[in-house]
């Protein structure tokens, strides 16, 4: 478990990678912190990404167009190993996997994490 405003349950055997981005995201998808992780695989800190849509700032593009992190705020359901391209800004493309959390109490939001591939 571990919290930041929200409630989050980590499966007990989730170990994130040494290079993952940590970022926490409102009910409404904005992105609320960012955590260890994020400046490198994105060039962005707290400062430049508060308050923005998640998807405009990192230019998240899963698979098939997909929105998995609006199913995750939607249904409440953890979304794991799903590809996704980072275009954090318009910067160059990078190749990661998104494992997206729900928060576990009535605030809702996100904790999203982004691991470079």
């Amino acid at each position: 478990k571990c919290g930041f405003g929200f409630l989050f349950e980590l499966l007990d055997d989730y170990y994130p990678a040494p290079n993952a981005a940590f970022f926490l995201l409102d009910q409404q998808g904005r992105l609320i912190g960012a955590g260890r992780g994020a400046r490198e695989l994105t060039g962005l800190g707290d400062l430049e990404v508060m308050g923005r849509p998640a998807q405009e700032v990192l230019g998240l593009e899963f698979d098939q167009g997909d929105d998995h992190i609006g199913t995750a705020l939607e249904w409440g359901v953890r979304v794991l190993d799903k590809e996704v391209v980072v275009h954090a800004e318009g910067d160059r493309p990078e190749p990661a996997k998104a494992d997206i959390f729900p928060a576990y109490d009535d605030d809702g939001g996100l904790l999203l994490v982004l691991t470079p591939r």
